[in-house]
Parts: structure tokens; sequence; C-alpha cells
């Protein structure tokens, strides 16, 4: 028998596929498609951009979690162990969080269409962002934890509890404002936490494996996140915002080329970069509209195209995963 013959024997066989490799961190394609939708808004609003792509865009977003919330109750009711799994693993975990940020961030996207859904989704997200964040400083006090697993996915219910005064500024609630104030709190210090350990971790322990490479993006958010919760908490753009604002763009200048290389390879984690990406041109444009800078807001221009360019790449990679079944192959 041939090499060649041996060869297709051995790729003959039928691979078995299963929804039980549906990945929690998939949601967080809700998160940048939505959140390029609410940057497309800020793009509309300072740079004339056509409106209505970025609403198709938004619509999108609320399509994928509706698919992706369908698949994952099917995943949960048929392998409950599967998901029980997810939800132990140290690493994994934070990513049920990003659930709760795609809702907020569609809250924030339904409002223009329905305020009363638009304020449902966003108490239902606030309640299920307090219970991770609970979970997790829970865990993360009350058992030892390993270096190795102290990754910038440890941010993400972090980052969603900052999303609640991100996105619930606006609500009508007599008690809203409290809520935000709490949401901004606990969201701050458990950044300002996690952040110092991540790069404790990144300074003296092995880099980051290639698979995992792209979620060095998460560690953008915090800082554009909390420019966007403190300015809508504050009313203004002070001192302290335009801190968190710079360095925000200050780290995604020093993580892109860490990130953005040809040798990393593609998987549904690279939508790590997706939400920050989009949060931080959000913060640029509003940051630049309040310099009332021309310089600043052609800048603006661009880190939006750059973002539009990524999640489409990232999108229709993606796309291309699914629709081959690949992303359901039983490892």
């Amino acid at each position: 028998m041939t090499n060649q013959s041996i060869n297709v024997l051995n790729s003959s066989p039928l691979t078995q596929r299963s929804i039980a490799q549906l990945p929690i961190n998939l949601f967080g394609s809700v998160m940048g498609i939505t959140g390029l939708s609410l940057a497309w808004r800020e793009a509309a609003k300072t740079i004339g951009l056509p409106a209505v792509p970025g609403e198709y865009v938004g619509w999108l977003g609320t399509l994928i979690f509706l698919g992706l919330g369908a698949g994952y109750a099917i995943k949960w009711s048929r392998h409950p162990s599967s998901v029980a799994s997810e939800f132990a693993h140290p690493v994994q975990s934070n990513f049920f969080a990003t659930i709760a940020i795609g809702l907020l961030l569609q809250s924030a996207f339904l409002n223009r269409y329905s305020p009363l859904l638009s304020q449902s989704v966003w108490a239902a997200a606030s309640a299920l962002t307090f219970a991770l964040a609970y979970v997790v400083a829970r865990a993360f006090l009350g058992r030892q934890q390993s270096r190795d697993t102290t990754l910038p996915p440890l941010l993400i219910p972090g980052v969603a509890t900052l999303d609640i005064a991100v996105t619930g500024y606006a609500m009508p609630f007599s008690w809203a404002h409290e809520l935000n104030m709490l949401a901004f709190s606990i969201g701050s210090v458990m950044a300002a936490v996690f952040v110092a350990l991540i790069f404790a971790r990144l300074r003296h322990e092995d880099p980051l494996p290639l698979l995992a490479r792209p979620s060095l993006m998460v560690l953008v958010a915090p800082f554009a996140v909390g420019f966007l919760a403190y300015t809508n908490v504050t009313g203004s753009v002070d001192l302290f915002a335009t801190v968190l604002f710079y360095f925000a763009v200050f780290l995604m200048l020093v993580l892109s080329p860490m990130v953005f290389r040809t040798h990393v390879p593609f998987s549904v984690a690279w939508w790590a970069i997706s939400f920050p990406l989009a949060a931080l041109s959000i913060a640029f444009f509003r940051y630049a509209e309040s310099a009332d800078s021309a310089i600043l807001i052609g800048l603006a221009g661009l880190f939006f195209v750059f973002l539009a360019v990524a999640i489409a790449i990232v999108f229709v990679r993606t796309a291309r995963v699914v629709l081959t079944g690949k992303l359901f192959e039983v490892l």
C-alpha cells in the first residue's frame, strides 16, 4: 500500500460532531458585533457616517445572540456535564459573563426601538452580571488559584459590572443611579486588582500560548470601558477620564504587535479582540468630541475603520468554521 493510500485511509473516518462542543466564549461575538453597532452610532454622530448600516449590524448581533442562546440551551439540556465543566473551569468560567455583557450592550442598542424592552433587558442583565461577579469574587477569595490561570479573561466579570454603568446611565428607574454607582464601584476595584495580578503573571511567568494570545487585548477593556462608565457617572471628561482614555490607547498600541501576528492561529478565541476595540472606538469618539480636536476626530475615524475591518475578518472566518461543522467536531 502506498503512502498516499495510507494518508487517505487515515483521514477518511467520519468525524463526530456534537453541540457539546459549542464554546461559551463564542458569546464574545455578540459583544463585538453589538459594540461595533454602538461605535457606528458614534461615528455617524461625529463624522457623518451613514447610520443605517450600523443598525443592521446591531440587529445581526441580536440574531446571533438568539441563535447562540438557543444553541447553548440545547447544550445545557443534552450535555449538562459539559456546561458544568465550563462553569467550574478557572478560565472558561469567566466567559459566562460575556452573556451578561452581550445583553447589556443589546439593551443600549434596542433603546432606540423599544425603551420598555431595553429597560427590561438591562434590568435582567444587571441582575445576572451582579450574580456572576459575586460568584467570581467568592471563588477568587475562597480557594487558592494557580498563577497559570491568572489570565486576561479573569477581567471579564469585572468589566461586565462596569458595563452596567455604561449602558444604564439613562435608565428612568429611581434606583438606577445608585445601582450604577454600585456597579461602577465593584467593577473599578475588581479591574484594578485583577489587572495588577495579570500584569504580574505576564511579567514573571512564561508567555501566553499562541492560541490564547488574542485574549491579551482584554487588558484594554477595563480602561476603555472605565472611561465610558466614569464619564457617564460624572457627566464630564476630566483629568482622570483623560488618563483612562490615553492609557487605553497606549496599551492597545503596546499589545497590538503581540496579538496581530500571522503565526497566531485562528480560533473563536479571536473574538476576545472585538469588544475591547469597540469600547475603545466609542471612547475615542467621545473623547475627541469633548476635546473638540479635528486631529483626534480624524484618528477616531481611522480607528473605527480598523475596528470594522478586524471584526469583519473575524466574523467571516468564524462563519467558515461554523458552516463547515469544524466548530462542533469532537476532539
